[in-house]
């Protein structure tokens, strides 16, 4: 976050973040999906871990949103239109 960002910057920023989190969500998804359809027991255990590591990012990116979003409110809130 950047203190010299508008309340419109700060709520793109947010909804990037949002849809980050989604896809993130989603990759996780398939890779959980994939774990109980995999051909051996190590290709499973890839698929787990990389599940996990995508949902470590969604929350990660679920946490820059909010952050971006209560920064804009913040600014809306200033009524500095900045």
């Amino acid at each position: 976050m950047s203190e010299d960002k508008s309340t419109l910057g700060n709520m793109v920023d947010a909804a990037k973040a949002k849809i980050n989190e989604g896809a993130d969500r989603a990759r996780a998804a398939g890779h959980d999906l994939a774990s109980h359809v995999g051909g051996s027991p190590a290709e499973n255990a890839v698929d787990k871990a990389q599940a996990a590591e995508d949902r470590v990012k969604a929350e990660v990116h679920n946490r820059e949103a909010k952050a971006e979003y209560n920064e804009g409110k913040s600014e809306a809130k200033d009524g500095d239109g900045r």
